[in-house]
C-alpha cells in the first residue's frame, strides 16, 4: 500500500510547500547541462517565475486551474498544475517529484490526477511539454497515449529543439 497522496493545496503551510516544491524544480532544471539550463534561465528568470508561483491561487483554482501536492507520509514531495489556455483545451505544468519519492508510482500518480482534474474543467485536450533531457518524464507521457506534436504557443518556437511536446484529447 502506498503512502503517497494527492491534495489541492489550501492552507498558508501547503501553499507555502506548492511553491518551495516549484523552486526546487526550477533548480532542477537549472542543474542540467547546457543550453537546457540557458533556456529555463531565459524562458522563466526568477521574478517571471515568483510572478507566476504568486498568481497560482488564482490561475490554477477551478475554473482556470487546478493545483495539486504530493505528500509522503506528510512530507511534500511532489506537485503539478493545471491551467486552462481556452476554450476546451488545458495545458499540464511544472510536474515534479523529489527523487525520494521517484520509483514509487508517484509520476503515474500525479498524472493522472492531472488528466482528471483536466476533464473536470471541461477540457476536450490536454497540451503539455518537457525537456527532451527528461528522459524519464516522456518516456511516462508516451505510455500514458499523450501524443507528440508540435509547438502549441509561440513562444516555445525557439525552444523547440530542447522541449518534446504532447498532445491528448479527452474527447
Amino acid at each position: 500500500m502506498s503512502d503517497l497522496r494527492l491534495i489541492e493545496p489550501h492552507s498558508a503551510a501547503e501553499m507555502e510547500a506548492f511553491r518551495a516544491l516549484n523552486w526546487a524544480y526550477r533548480d532542477f532544471l537549472l542543474s542540467q547541462p547546457p543550453p537546457n539550463n540557458e533556456a529555463v534561465t531565459a524562458a522563466y528568470p526568477e521574478a517571471t517565475y515568483r510572478a507566476i508561483l504568486d498568481a497560482a491561487e488564482t490561475d490554477n483554482r477551478p475554473p482556470k486551474g487546478q493545483m495539486r501536492l504530493m505528500l509522503l507520509g506528510e512530507a511534500p514531495v511532489g506537485c503539478g498544475s493545471v491551467q486552462t489556455l481556452g476554450p476546451g483545451d488545458a495545458e499540464i505544468k511544472r510536474v515534479y517529484i523529489r527523487p525520494e519519492a521517484q520509483g514509487r508510482g508517484a509520476g503515474r500518480q500525479m498524472m493522472e490526477q492531472l488528466i482528471a482534474d483536466c476533464r473536470a474543467l471541461g477540457a476536450r485536450r490536454i497540451l503539455m511539454d518537457t525537456g527532451r533531457v527528461l528522459e524519464p518524464a516522456w518516456r511516462l507521457y508516451d505510455r500514458m497515449g499523450f501524443q507528440r506534436r508540435g509547438p502549441y504557443l509561440d513562444r516555445q518556437r525557439e525552444l523547440a529543439d530542447l522541449l518534446y511536446f504532447f498532445e491528448m484529447p479527452l474527447d
